[in-house]
């Protein structure tokens, strides 16, 4: 009589059999859909640059950062037929060379270093610059948005305000502390130490006066604060090195202060050059903002 789990026995010598994997497209039988692309590995000093096999005797090649040595690298790029460059976004040392590729006819391509990461081959900057080359011919870059020059214009100048913003908020910490090591426990009271009556009394107090009582009275009626509130917080012991920094904390904030409103003047300057994209006229917007916030 058969046995029937004689079926299920295999011989010791046997291998278990291991299923077939379809196998994808390997990277080196990909389609070339860039044929004239080239890439650039970016640094603070030097920029490794590799153009495609064939079209130099040396297709790798290193040039400095002056200006002078990325017109000769574009010039490079020109001979060699590059239409169109793959470029590592790291830090803001890609942007130079980035608008002179612009200027110059010749497509950037600008590459995410995170997404670098995510694939295999990232070796020496030698390597690195041939292996991006490679992956644009091939298409596996996706560039990263980079909007218009009138565009990037404005968003330099919000970006250096959101910093004056930041650098203005630390010497409103720094009075806070030249207060608090006098005692004084006027931030504690009102909600804004750069308000209406914070500012009065900190003028106040830099200019000579220590009297509590003729303090409270720079108070603006719109304080939840009573008068007498105000005037025990402003007892405390007046040391003048506290002194001397809060007045450098006071100067410094304002002058950050005014260098806001200047941002803000310059970036009104420069939306008014902009293009307008639909005519007033024809088009008349239905619905103002202070319409849209007033309605019922």
């Amino acid at each position: 009589m058969k046995n029937p789990q004689s079926d299920n026995l295999q011989a010791p010598d046997a291998k278990p059999k291991r299923r077939r994997r379809n196998k994808g497209m390997c990277l080196e039988d990909r389609p070339v859909l860039e044929a004239n692309a080239a890439g650039i590995d970016v640094g603070a000093r030097e920029m490794f640059v590799a153009v495609p096999p064939g079209r130099d005797e040396n297709p790798v090649r290193v040039f400095a950062t002056f200006t002078e040595d990325l017109e000769r690298l574009t010039d490079w790029l020109e001979q060699c037929g590059v239409t169109t460059v793959a470029l590592e976004s790291t830090g803001v040392y890609w942007i130079p060379l980035f608008e002179i590729l612009e200027q110059r006819g010749i497509r950037p391509c600008l590459v995410n270093a995170r997404h670098m990461k995510n694939v295999p081959g990232r070796r020496t900057d030698w390597h690195e610059c041939q292996w991006l080359q490679f992956l644009h011919s091939v298409g596996l870059l996706r560039a990263a948005f980079r909007p218009g020059q009138d565009v990037c214009a404005v968003r330099t100048v919000l970006r250096h305000r959101n910093e004056l913003v930041s650098a203005a908020s630390q010497h409103v910490q720094h009075m806070h502390k030249a207060l608090t090591q006098m005692n004084l426990q006027i931030h504690h009271v009102i909600s804004d130490i750069t308000g209406l009556t914070g500012c009065a009394i900190v003028d106040a107090i830099l200019a000579g006066q220590r009297d509590g009582a003729e303090l409270a009275k720079l108070r603006d009626p719109h304080i939840k604060a009573d008068t007498e509130t105000i005037r025990k917080s402003l007892e405390g012991n007046w040391r003048p090195e506290h002194l001397f920094t809060l007045r450098q904390s006071r100067d410094l904030y304002r002058i950050y202060q005014q260098q806001i409103v200047n941002c803000d003047l310059e970036v009104e300057k420069m939306l008014r050059e902009f293009e307008p994209r639909t005519d007033p006229t024809e088009r008349p917007l239905r619905l103002t903002l202070a319409a849209f916030i007033l309605r019922p």
